[in-house]
């Protein structure tokens, strides 16, 4: 076509008219090689399913982003295929390189993104929050972990071995001047181990007096330090998992530093975490992500705010909850290959769809009244 069309210029006897298409070679480098989608064969359609948005079922695919689409394909008489791919990332890349004539799902509009694929209209506004487990408990490790940090498992190391020291004195002594000590060896040990540990834990000192007041003064002394002992342990266990509860509570970004959280890959909630120094792990799909916070591989998901919203909306068996505030606010649209002719007109389908109150209406269907 372009071989004709400098032919018919070549040949034409208006110098006007060649030299008017000539400024429109210099000046819009485009005008040429903008990509026009082949319309004797189906649009080649990329979906990444993320309910509500978009549903795999027997039937094909559904969910809002869906039936927008179809809609205005219906109003454009295009015909299409769908073909499904496991990540945000991939949807982008392949529609960047042709692999697809439009990606269909809840695509954020980002700069980086922009420069790969055009855009439509936007026409949802979203954002991202955060999914928690509501029966999310400190286990033996984060107790261990929080003694550590405090120094407390020093101070229990120092006093295992004031146990140690005292049980075989103890054997020493008991073995000398008790007749009715155990004579073995193993025995005796075990003997003065759990008398030092009855003391420790209890302030039982089950003892013969072997020394009248003398022994009643030295076990009175051996009875504070066992209480004292014991109060420690019981406090500094109770001030970590106190901290722990405390500090375990995520109800903003502010309450994920130090923390693993989830993401979606090749999402903006991956991006927007990597930039925030965030520890983070990368999911395929939302199940797989809450699958792993149930399991506590992660502390938190951060996600597009309506697909967690809606997670929780209609998976009311599982213990999640979505908190805090939306925050790092954006705008999803349809994407497309760069200088494709579709962008236009979907993007004044999609201005009908607003104004007739067509995307007003699907929101309400997936989403209820907000």
């Amino acid at each position: 076509m372009n071989t004709l069309i400098f032919k018919l210029v070549k040949t034409a006897s208006f110098n006007r008219l060649r030299c008017l298409f000539m400024l429109l070679l210099i000046h819009c480098p485009g005008f040429l090689s903008a990509q026009q989608p082949d319309t004797t064969s189906p649009l080649k359609v990329g979906v990444y399913v993320s309910p509500p948005f978009v549903m795999k079922t027997e039937q094909g695919f559904t969910g809002m982003s869906i039936e927008l689409w179809e809609t205005m394909a219906d109003d454009l008489h295009l015909a299409y295929r769908y073909e499904m791919v496991p990540t945000f990332r991939e949807l982008v890349q392949r529609t960047a390189k042709g692999g697809f004539d439009i990606a269909v799902t809840n695509l954020t509009i980002t700069q980086n993104r922009a420069k790969q694929i055009d855009f439509t209209q936007p026409w949802y506004d979203a954002g991202l929050r955060i999914m928690i487990d509501k029966d999310r408990k400190t286990g033996i490790s984060d107790v261990i972990a929080g003694l550590s940090d405090a120094g407390h498992l020093k101070a229990y190391a120092w006093l295992a071995l004031v146990i140690l020291l005292a049980t075989i004195l103890l054997t020493l002594f008991d073995r000398r001047f008790d007749e009715s000590y155990p004579r073995r060896w193993r025995e005796g040990l075990a003997e003065s181990f759990y008398q030092v540990m009855s003391v420790a834990t209890s302030g039982n000192a089950g003892r013969k007096n072997l020394f009248g007041w003398r022994g009643r003064i030295f076990s009175a002394f051996w009875l504070v330090c066992g209480v004292a002992v014991l109060a420690y342990i019981t406090s500094s266990v109770t001030s970590v998992m106190t901290t722990l509860s405390l500090t375990n509570q995520i109800n903003s970004l502010a309450d994920l530093s130090e923390k693993t959280v989830g993401v979606f890959a090749g999402s903006t909630s991956e991006e927007y975490a990597r930039s925030k120094g965030l520890e983070i792990r990368s999911y395929n799909n939302i199940d797989d992500a809450v699958s792993a916070l149930h399991q506590q591989k992660i502390a938190a998901i951060i996600g597009d705010a309506p697909v967690l919203e809606y997670y929780e909306h209609t998976h009311v068996e599982s213990p999640v909850a979505v908190v805090g505030p939306i925050f790092s606010p954006d705008k999803y649209g349809f994407g497309l290959t760069l200088h494709s002719s579709l962008s236009d007109r979907l993007t004044i389908e999609l201005l009908g769809a607003h104004e007739r109150g067509l995307i007003a209406s699907l929101r309400r269907k997936y989403f209820g009244e907000r």
